[in-house]
């Protein structure tokens, strides 16, 4: 799960900086730059701004925020020959933004002066840092006011803003579904049910592995059709057994 949710930010990411530019300032993921000015007043240092607002807006920084925002931080300093210095800066930044949201408009207002003419970038931002506040499947009303007064700072018209929570809801809405009916099926490989603890889910789990085990049906002299078809039974079964602890850990 976490993978798909982070992967999908790697989309958003990419559609905002494959052409990402704006007046007197350059990043592109495929040209190293030197910079050596102050990175509060680059995009790069305004993105990571607001994505400490966003982040912090619930009162708490979860794993996968924390982890998209370290990607974050190693794919935008990635474009400048002096990336480990680049991205030293860029943390410091964040660090000091999670420190209150007084100065949030301040922020997204110079963000709009240096993509004044570029909405489709400004919109990318947006996506992104929704992105960020959806990532952990709870989109809180402290995030909203946020996203919202950073969206009408950036002027962002307010049915893109809408259209772009209804993306989210409905992708991460999707993704709840499949996890609970991967989990549905994995009770009813293990020929079990979500009343059962684990004891009694981990009998059923041993009983079909030594039911479907390869070896021991070809001790037995199984013919290799048999054998086959076990194999990938046995399989099945893992994964089903992995998904349930996972769900109960």
């Amino acid at each position: 799960m976490k993978s798909i949710l982070l992967f999908f930010a790697v989309i958003v990411f990419y559609m905002l900086t494959r052409n990402y530019k704006s007046d007197g300032y350059n990043i592109k993921v495929d040209a190293r730059q030197k910079f050596n000015g102050d990175l509060k007043d680059h995009e790069a240092g305004l993105l990571i701004a607001l994505m400490a607002k966003v982040a912090k807006a619930d009162g708490h920084v979860s794993e996968l925020e924390a982890q998209m925002l370290s990607n974050t931080l190693t794919q935008l300093s990635s474009v400048f020959q002096n990336q480990e210095e680049i991205r030293a800066k860029l943390k410091d930044i964040y660090k000091k933004e999670l420190e209150g949201f007084e100065n949030t408009l301040e922020i997204a207002q110079k963000y709009l002066k240096l993509t004044k003419r570029d909405y489709r970038k400004r919109l990318s931002t947006l996506e992104y840092l929704l992105n960020l506040a959806f990532i952990d499947n709870e989109f809180t009303n402290e995030e909203r006011m946020v996203c919202e007064d950073i969206a009408n700072a950036l002027e962002i018209k307010k049915s893109d803003f809408e259209n772009l929570i209804k993306k989210f809801q409905n992708f991460y809405a999707n993704q709840y579904n499949q996890q609970v009916n991967t989990l549905e099926n994995a009770y009813k490989v293990l020929g079990a049910s979500k009343e059962d603890d684990m004891i009694i889910i981990k009998s059923k789990y041993k009983k079909l592995v030594r039911a479907n085990h390869p070896d021991l049906l070809m001790g037995k002299g199984a013919e290799q059709s048999i054998i086959d078809k076990a194999t990938v039974k046995l399989q099945e079964i893992n994964e089903a057994y992995g998904i349930i602890k996972k769900s109960r850990a």
